[in-house]
């Protein structure tokens, strides 16, 4: 039992670690987009630098599953394919 609890807790942390690796990931990949002034509406723009920036938040905050979730959201909408 204990044995499998081990094993658990530390798949759960080695998986945590990969997702805080691939937020700052994402953010460089949305910026850089960003920064070729992609043909979206302002509408658009808006929400990508929204979800950009909550992501950022997110991540700081130690919620990496749900800053990756975010930050694709704007990487769908930029066009990006995930890496």
């Amino acid at each position: 039992m204990k044995k499998t609890l081990l094993i658990a807790l530390t798949a759960l942390f080695a998986s945590g670690a990969a997702f805080a690796a691939h937020c700052p990931a994402d953010m460089k990949q949305i910026d850089e987009a960003l920064a070729t002034n992609p043909q979206l509406t302002e509408a658009q723009m808006t929400e990508v630098k929204s979800l950009r920036a909550k992501g950022e938040e997110l991540h700081k905050a130690g919620k990496h599953g749900e800053s990756v979730d975010t930050l694709h959201q704007a990487m769908v909408i930029l066009g990006i394919e995930k890496k």
